[in-house]
């Protein structure tokens, strides 16, 4: 029996954007069913009575007062396992192996993009939407579906979603990527949604207090103090535990020295911290794994894209070279700052993601 493609899963984590997402598709006609995943652990932990947080407990107190307004059925399904499993789990060996992880895009990829499709599809939905800021497109040059930024482009958040697949863009609906974050606020109250003034929320939504707080809770028995160390390998004090640091941080190093210091690098196998100068942050070449192509099936020859290492950080321009199906090498045209093993590279031309991978190493 083939699924009704006017039926709609949003994805509800109680936000203004989620909420005027199931608002416009609910507009234009579509039978919208509200769903929020539970992701919290043990509920004897303070986190899970934390208001505002994406999924939390008051996450689904106000998504489910926007379907009431809406008129829409709404439901909580437990992803408990898969959360701990695919982003926590990941979250901590990551630190642990001194990297910086991305939690929300492995919940994008494990979670929301595959675990609730899924479920989406089980109920005859065609179609999951979010309230991501970006857009799908359907090539009928290619035959390919195309995910490209979000009309605001402070607010883009196709850098998070450079893992989809064809199959899942097919089912993908992205209503707010046609709208600034002000437009969407002003949808919101024109609608009378009881979330449109709530702020965004910021925080990492499974930790409570500080991230090097959760690591302790999680794995204190794996963090094991060792030697800083500078760029010539001299010993110039002890860290925490490696879990602790990242690439370009300058403070909470409990080092004195006659220069600012900062990490350069981090060497998971000696358990050793790399401090060095500013200059020492700069990097031009680099490599990452995981490569996730959208715009094509597979890089063949080397390319020329604009690679944007961080959420944040403005694209670049650089040399794509195909390693094997699953690596390749960046060569960016001027050295940039603080490539850190652990976090995303997301490849575009123009609007247009081409696709992804996860940073590996660097070299200088």
């Amino acid at each position: 029996m083939p699924l009704n493609k006017k039926r709609v899963v949003v994805a509800m984590s109680g936000g203004v954007d989620s909420s005027t997402c199931a608002y416009l598709l609910k507009e234009q006609g579509y039978e919208v069913i509200g769903i929020t995943m539970q992701i919290w652990q043990d509920p004897s932990e303070e986190y899970v009575y934390r208001e505002g947080g994406c999924c939390s407990i008051g996450a689904v107190y106000d998504a489910r007062r926007v379907a009431e307004k809406l008129k829409i059925p709404y439901y909580v399904l437990n992803f408990k396992e898969l959360f701990n499993e695919k982003v926590i789990e990941y979250f901590v060996d990551e630190y642990m192996a001194g990297r910086t992880p991305n939690p929300c895009i492995a919940c994008n990829k494990y979670v929301k993009f595959e675990a609730l499709l899924q479920k989406a599809m089980e109920i005859d939905a065609f179609y999951l939407a979010t309230g991501h800021y970006a857009r799908v497109e359907y090539s009928s040059e290619s035959g390919r579906y195309l995910l490209k930024k979000g009309k605001d482009k402070h607010k883009d958040q196709s850098y998070a979603l450079y893992n989809l697949t064809q199959d899942q863009l097919e089912h993908l609906l992205l209503p707010l990527g046609e709208f600034t974050k002000t437009e969407v606020r002003e949808i919101a109250r024109k609608a009378g949604l009881p979330v449109a003034e709530k702020p965004d929320s910021q925080e990492i939504c499974f930790v409570n207090t500080t991230y090097k707080d959760f690591l302790k809770e999680r794995a204190s028995d794996r963090i094991k103090p060792g030697p800083i160390l500078d760029t010539s390998g001299e010993v110039l004090g002890q860290h925490e535990g490696i879990a602790f640091y990242t690439i370009g941080q300058r403070r909470g190093l409990g080092i004195s020295a006659g220069k600012p210091l900062y990490v350069v690098d981090i060497d998971p196998k000696k358990n050793a911290v790399i401090v060095g100068e500013e200059k020492d942050l700069f990097t031009k070449e680099f490599y990452a794994e995981k490569i996730n192509w959208i715009a094509f099936d597979s890089l063949e020859k080397n390319i020329r894209a604009w690679a944007k290492i961080r959420y944040n950080f403005e694209e670049k321009p650089a040399e794509i070279s195909p390693l094997d199906s699953d690596n390749v090498k960046v060569i960016f045209d001027e050295p940039q700052k603080s490539v850190t093993p652990g976090q995303s590279v997301v490849f575009y031309n123009g609007d247009l993601v081409l696709g992804g991978g996860m940073i590996t190493r660097k070299e200088k």
